[in-house]
């Protein structure tokens, strides 16, 4: 189901595995404002004429004139309008902005902390997830951090999750102090961490317990270079599975943002009968899309435990939630981070990109997947920041504990 030009996506929270080296620049949209202001004439009631007013205004008044950048004008505009539509998930990036986007989103070789960001209800910007192995994580960021400052300076309410981005990413062997509030904390501290380079697969496969009987799957994200990759990548590891003659199965989908719908629905359906629902889309005039399982797949039988946190969100909530309501696995952890909508990724005829919003996801009860309706799991458990501190995975240890009984 890959498209050339619109890829529909359920990014969690922008999908900012960022934090990268310098955008390559791009200045290549033109526009002509008499152009526009023709085409749209009579079509709307809005007053498309005052912000020629103060286009102009600024170009003719504003005291400092080297800072007069058109483009930067145009690409202001479209976020202002953007941001109008107060969805923390549909968002403008500019050709610099996108092609860190999708390096990110590909797994590619970046260099930075190693953190996902992305919003809370209240539009603040938060880590959802450090990724493993990454500066973030060795310093003691954890999901559900609040950033506050970066080298001593405050993030103010009008920045975006890309603005912060462009703060913090730098060159490997560079520093950057963040100002963090841990998650049920009341007092700020202020963290070091050195940047690197990092690379992150987007699944990993492991056997755990004392007779190496049970298969440990992380799985990272659900993207890849493209989804037949992310796929095939999928097929070999549950070959490996089966393979392997184990029985139990440990899904670690903790601090996986999403990514491809389609892959979560591939994976779901490795692991439910056939004829389940697994899944649901509702587009904007309420028509609602059911995603059944098909093939009876190869874990179908397979005793399945979920680990999920607040760093789970969008795709792997899709996969946590049909194996839950399906009866076919236990859910372990924290709840999830509540992403139920998706995005379609339009790229613009000048590298830039629109990511917006054009459909809820339902789980397969109907319920729809959001801050108010994450993924509850079975056996609610944290890991605590004395378990951080000693190194000990609680919630791992559970899911073990459980899936012997």
């Amino acid at each position: 189901m890959e498209q050339q030009n619109t890829k529909k996506l359920g990014i969690a929270i922008l999908m900012v595995c960022l934090f990268v080296i310098g955008f390559v620049s791009g200045r290549l949209f033109q526009t002509n404002k008499a152009t526009i202001s023709n085409a749209l004439s009579g079509k709307s009631d809005a007053n498309f004429q005052l912000y020629w007013n103060v286009w102009d205004l600024m170009q003719s008044k504003y005291v400092d004139s080297s800072k007069i950048d058109e483009q930067e004008m145009i690409y202001g505009s479209i976020k202002g309008m953007i941001n109008s539509f107060n969805d923390a998930a549909t968002v403008f990036l500019d050709p610099e902005e996108t092609q860190t986007f999708n390096e990110a989103s590909e797994g590619k070789l970046f260099q930075g902390i190693g953190a996902e960001l992305g919003y809370d209800s209240n539009k603040q910007i938060i880590v959802v997830s450090p990724l493993e192995g990454s500066p973030a994580k060795v310093a003691g960021i954890k999901a559900g951090d609040y950033i506050l400052t970066i080298d001593g300076v405050a993030i103010t309410s009008s920045e975006t999750v890309y603005d912060v981005v462009a703060k913090i990413r730098g060159e490997a062997g560079t520093k950057v102090k963040l100002g963090i509030l841990h998650k049920g904390e009341t007092k700020a501290v202020e963290i070091e961490i050195t940047r690197s380079e990092i690379t992150v697969p987007s699944m990993s496969l492991s056997y755990v317990g004392d007779k190496k009987d049970i298969a440990l799957f992380k799985v990272n994200r659900f993207t890849d270079s493209s989804y037949s990759e992310w796929t095939k990548n999928w097929d070999t590891n549950v070959s490996s599975i089966v393979n392997s003659g184990v029985k139990k199965l440990i899904l670690d989908l903790r601090g996986n943002p999403g990514g491809y719908f389609d892959a979560a629905i591939y994976a779901a359906d490795d692991f439910v009968d056939v004829g389940k629902v697994l899944a649901q889309e509702q587009d904007s005039v309420g028509k609602i899309e059911k995603f059944n399982s098909t093939k009876g797949g190869k874990l179908v039988g397979m005793q399945v435990v979920v680990l999920v946190d607040g760093g789970s969100a969008s795709a792997s909530e899709i996969l946590s939630g049909a194996l839950q309501q399906s009866g076919s696995a236990t859910i372990i952890g924290d709840k999830t981070y509540g992403k139920g909508t998706a995005q379609s990724v339009l790229d613009l005829s000048d590298g830039s990109s629109l990511h917006v919003t054009i459909l809820k996801w339902l789980l397969p009860d109907g319920g729809w997947l959001n801050k108010d309706n994450p993924i509850t799991p079975n056996i609610e458990i944290a890991n605590s920041e004395e378990d951080f501190n000693k190194g000990v995975d609680t919630q791992l240890n559970r899911a073990i504990t459980e899936i012997q009984k």
